[in-house]
């Protein structure tokens, strides 16, 4: 697994931001943003309000180039705080649907960061179609690696998703 270096990015949402700040650019940069939090909580062992008061005072809206200062902050605190109240509700999900010769301990933690946003999503934010909080997730582990990552995070996140979200898969939305 190799990282991509530099200031992880997320292309979809850099085009977007050249054409100007809009709804969709601010919910992904609302992902990305949740995740790198919950990718610090994990490296600093730090409370979630810890990190979501850091985020909001010093990353969210700073405007340095490849921030996530357009993200929509209700979002975010959602995803962190979800994240971190249902860790372990998430955790054996995530663990039920991967594949049978990886486990918990075999994920780095940027990738346990991304599952774990993406399964928060599909668990209780039923609102956002399972496409879609799928592809968000698969283009912010782009973002991180440039190997097989991406398609390891589709993977989980589908077949989770066809465990919590059957019924759901055609629900309109005004997202990507």
């Amino acid at each position: 697994m190799t990282p991509v270096s530099g200031l992880p990015r997320n292309r979809k949402a850099d085009a977007n931001r050249a054409a100007g700040s809009s709804p969709t650019v601010a919910l992904s940069a609302a992902r990305l943003a949740a995740v790198q939090a919950l990718y610090q909580m994990t490296l600093s062992e730090s409370p979630a309000q810890k990190v979501i008061g850091e985020f909001l005072h010093h990353r969210l809206g700073a405007g340095d180039e490849g921030s996530v200062a357009d993200a929509d902050r209700t979002l975010f605190v959602t995803i962190v705080e979800g994240v971190a109240a249902r860790e372990e509700e998430l955790d054996p999900m995530i663990a039920s649907n991967l594949a049978n010769d990886w486990n918990m301990d075999r994920i780095q933690p940027i990738l346990l960061a991304i599952l774990r946003a993406g399964s928060f999503e599909l668990l209780a934010c039923g609102q956002v179609p399972p496409r879609v909080v799928i592809t968000e997730y698969v283009d912010i582990t782009h973002a991180f690696f440039e190997d097989r990552e991406p398609a390891f995070v589709n993977a989980v996140l589908d077949r989770l998703a066809h465990v919590l979200r059957e019924d759901g898969w055609e629900t309109p939305c005004d997202e990507p």
